[in-house]
């Protein structure tokens, strides 16, 4: 069952996680645990403040454990400042996840940061993961 997940930064400490040295880590640690199996990652698309994904996880761990290990390795390796929890909701079918792929995709054009959704480099197709 997939999930949208919101991560946002820690408002107290924030970080810029759109920082050309800090997005390509964050890709590639979303790439990693794709391959692994932490979780089955479907669409990611990192903002300056928040990350956006939609992902299927394994019973075990589960998602909140997943989650913080994520999160902690980020946090310990390349700084990231994390809010303390997340936002999570289950997409119970087919036109909600339609939905909010779309909703996921276009973020950084609402927000004014490209024209485009394709123009958007810090996006993780799970295709492509």
């Amino acid at each position: 069952m997939p999930f949208h997940i919101r991560l946002r930064v820690d408002p107290n400490a924030p970080c810029l996680l759109t920082d050309p040295t800090l997005a390509p880590q964050i890709i590639t640690a979303a790439r990693h645990y794709h391959v692994v199996k932490r979780w089955c990652l479907k669409l990611m698309v990192v903002m300056p403040d928040h990350i956006h994904m939609i992902a299927c996880f394994p019973a075990e761990p589960g998602m909140s454990r997943t989650i913080a290990n994520w999160k902690a390795y980020l946090s310990r390796r390349h700084g990231a400042k994390w809010q303390v929890n997340y936002f999570d909701h289950r997409l119970r079918n087919d036109d909600e996840y339609v939905e909010k792929a779309h909703y996921i995709r276009m973020n950084p054009v609402r927000v004014g940061l490209c024209d485009a959704p394709d123009d958007w480099k810090w996006v993780v197709d799970g295709r492509e993961a």
